[in-house]
């Protein structure tokens, strides 16, 4: 018994250490800090999170050359399988930390054509900070985008 209790011990004392950082908050892009490589930079990115690990929410006003963009988002942090619409096409996403990073592995079908996103997120140490760092792989070709966003 005083074995188990020591392991169990252990065992929540080590996810209190290794827990990420809380991406909570209601967060503005700051363009001129942000890298959209070929793709123009929108006009204004609003993202509100609310993160309760392993639940993470995320909704996002966009606007831009191409008119505005709402989304909803729900994942979870564990790895599992999250399906959300990304500009009304189905996205598989599995999110997992990596270290103090949320990785998002994403999949969807546009246009008949594969495209696949990996994102890295990370917040700054004073929590005023959120950089997503994003790789898009599709049939016309590969690129990256930095967005910085700061904590309104």
């Amino acid at each position: 018994m005083k074995i188990t209790r020591a392991l169990l011990g252990c065992l929540l004392f080590t996810a209190t250490v290794f827990a990420g950082p809380n991406f909570s908050g209601d967060w503005k892009l700051n363009v001129s800090k942000s890298d959209f490589g070929p793709m123009p930079a929108p006009d204004k990115l609003t993202m509100k999170i609310d993160h309760k690990d392993p639940a993470l929410k995320v909704e996002s006003v966009q606007s831009g050359q191409q008119g505005e963009n709402k989304s909803e988002s729900n994942y979870t942090t564990d790895g599992k399988d999250s399906k959300n619409k990304f500009r009304n096409n189905e996205m598989v996403s599995k999110v997992k930390w990596d270290g103090d990073a949320l990785t998002f592995d994403s999949k969807l079908d546009f246009q008949g054509n594969e495209v696949i996103l990996k994102d890295n997120w990370t917040v700054s140490a004073d929590g005023k900070t959120l950089t997503i760092k994003r790789k898009f792989n599709a049939p016309q070709g590969e690129f990256e985008s930095l967005q910085v966003l700061e904590k309104q």
